[in-house]
């Protein structure tokens, strides 16, 4: 294998990794799959979970375009929960619990399955450049291996340092040794490097807990699935979670190892999620606050180690035991391991290309935290996106890309590239002001026929979305259609409280009203009668509903997409000289020329560029 030259190489096997590799391989191009430790592939580094608000929906989105992560949350899935259901539909964001030994197996089994991909366990401790183009890997052996394009994903190991406590050593992850080499050539080619942290709570052993003392956290009582696919079903058996509180107490136990913590005392100075804080930071930052939630999360079927969510901790071992000790239901609580933070160097995404090649180096790509990101969705979607344009480079087919009102996907790629991140970078529906058209229910309409011209998504999967595209459309015009009379609708409407109609009208309308259900208007004996005869499912009878209830919100943001579509359409020529534009700020030229974006929209979005400065450079650019 040492003297083929692959098309691509992916190095490191984490949830970016694993879908890059897959991503190359399944579009028929030869890759080879380099990480450290073959026994570890696609393993949850931090909480046993798939999904969650924003998150839920990349994970959709990697589903339709032909990904796995969405099959394997499936496989591996303990319980589900559809968050944000009491919210408009575009909050609403699935989320699985995860049997960590499981989803690590069902991954690999995947990858093993994988035409045109081979592994190597070793450590890539450099590359190989002729003329500013990759030409293959260097490993910690000595080995050389050719090829075409290179996707790093190395997670958190590049020059990782854990700390617990005062004491610190290095590692990537609990067990497993830091990558070094990659950081240091990267830097001597010209590459912006940076530090990074993030933490992860105890394991304990579930056996020692008093889950009589907690407060039940159950899943769905009609549990739904991520994948589009009818390769994975729906659970018929659940795991539950369970949740408890600090206290006063508690926080008082963890001030006493403040002294001791390397978060306080100046022993790590890069920055940590701001969204995800170690429970030090909470009590530090909330101070107002008694007690915060802690939930306690099984890590899979049959083992008895448990994840307690909200207990992020860098604190001394001694300490955190301590203080766990007093929180209820965990007086007699065991450990397995402690918690610890981890500083890893990443690199500023601003110096990548939409693709995620790097900008100094072609066939370099780079995905997940290595770009900044914290979140396995995150990484993953990187991963698939990068693996995607590496096989298209190498095919010599145009690249891919996701607007911003196409896919979550876009949104994280475009902000990172755009906008730059000094602290990890998390997804959240805010993120996104296309929301409403980037819902979990229709990342299969969106993105599978994309999938499809790719060679990643099946004609089989395809033909699948487009009947349920065509039943939905045909019942949301059912609705149009069919008229109503008073008679028949106003019970309806008195028993929801809502104001009745005196005439006969279009059940559309009514149906459009906010506290009018599917369940309320299948009370009509035509409209229960249709879903029969038609046999729909009930993806498409919620996708029906969705569709109604909220046209208006659709067609404003619609029209709103196809302005950004119109700016997006008037590109920039590369390596355009922005120093000739004197009447613009002196800000937006040293921005402009830092980013070098491809679009007039892309230009509008980076901080520092004002539309007056935009309004200048169309003038320039002759529009």
């Amino acid at each position: 294998m040492f003297d083929k030259v692959y098309d691509v190489i992916v190095v490191g096997a984490g949830h970016a990794g694993s879908e890059a590799a897959a991503s190359a391989a399944n579009m028929g191009s030869s890759t080879l799959l380099i990480t450290m430790n073959l026994q570890n592939i696609a393993q949850m580094s931090c909480n046993p979970a798939m999904g969650g608000i924003a998150k839920g929906q990349i994970v959709r989105e990697i589903d339709a375009l032909g990904g796995y992560s969405g099959i394997v949350s499936d496989t591996s899935a303990i319980q589900f929960k559809m968050l944000n259901k009491s919210k408009g539909p575009a909050m609403w964001s699935p989320r699985v619990q995860s049997d960590r030994m499981r989803f690590a197996e069902d991954w690999r089994m995947m990858l093993e399955g994988t035409p045109n991909l081979d592994f190597y366990q070793d450590m890539v401790s450099g590359l190989i450049i002729e003329d500013n183009k990759v030409a293959g890997v260097i490993t910690s052996l000595g080995i050389k291996v050719k090829c075409k394009s290179v996707v790093l994903t190395n997670g958190t190991f590049l020059n990782g340092l854990i700390h617990i406590g005062d004491k610190n050593f290095g590692g990537g992850r609990a067990g497993e040794r830091a990558a070094t080499g990659i950081t240091e050539q990267l830097v001597d080619l010209g590459f912006q490097s940076g530090r990074m942290k993030t933490g992860t709570p105890p394991r304990v052993d579930g056996r020692s807990l008093d889950y009589s003392k907690m407060i039940e956290q159950p899943g769905d009582v009609s549990p739904e699935k991520f994948s589009y696919s009818n390769v994975t079903k729906p659970l018929t058996n659940q795991r539950s979670c369970h949740m408890t509180y600090t206290s006063l107490l508690v926080h008082d136990l963890l001030r006493e190892g403040f002294d001791r913590s390397p978060m306080f005392n100046g022993r790590i100075k890069s920055l940590g999620p701001r969204y995800c804080p170690s429970i030090e930071d909470k009590i530090n930052r909330f101070a107002d606050k008694d007690r915060h939630q802690l939930f306690i999360e099984p890590e899979g079927w049959n083992t008895c180690e448990v994840y307690v969510n909200g207990f992020s901790t860098s604190l001394p071992e001694d300490v955190q035991f301590k203080a766990l000790r007093s929180v209820v239901g965990f007086e007699k609580v065991k450990f397995f391991r402690p918690g610890y933070a981890i500083e890893y160097d990443y690199f500023p995404p601003t110096q990548l290309k939409h693709t995620l090649e790097t900008k100094l180096v072609e066939g370099l790509y780079f995905a997940g935290q290595i770009n900044g990101t914290t979140g396995y969705e995150e990484a993953a979607s990187q991963g698939l996106m990068a693996g995607i344009n590496a096989a298209l480079k190498v095919q010599e087919r145009d690249e891919f890309v996701l607007k911003r009102n196409e896919a979550y996907i876009g949104v994280l790629i475009d902000d990172l590239i755009t906008k730059g991140t000094e602290e990890p970078y998390r997804m959240f529906t805010s993120r996104a002001e296309y929301r409403t058209l980037l819902r979990q229910d229709n990342a299969d309409f969106r993105l599978t026929p994309k999938g499809f011209e790719l060679g990643l998504a099946s004609e089989k999967r395809l033909r699948r979305m487009e009947d349920k595209h065509e039943k939905s459309e045909k019942f949301v015009q059912f609705f149009k259609d069919l008229s109503v009379k008073p008679e028949v609708i106003n019970p309806i409407l008195e028993s929801k409280e809502s104001a009745v109609v005196n005439q006969s009208g279009k059940l559309f309308k009514v149906f459009a009203r906010p506290n009018i259900e599917m369940n309320d208007v299948r009370k009509i004996p035509e409209i229960d009668q249709y879903i029969k005869e038609h046999d729909l499912d009930r993806e498409i009878i919620e996708q029906t509903e969705i569709q109604v209830k909220y046209a208006g919100y659709i067609q404003k943001e619609k029209n709103n997409a196809d302005k950004l579509t119109r700016l997006e359409d008037i590109k920039i020529p590369a390596n355009y000289d922005y120093s000739q534009i004197k009447s613009m700020s002196f800000e937006a030229r040293e921005k402009l020329k830092k980013i070098q974006p491809t679009s007039i929209s892309q230009a509008s979005r980076i901080s520092g560029v004002s539309p007056n400065d935009i309004s200048v450079l169309l003038v320039y650019m002759g529009r």
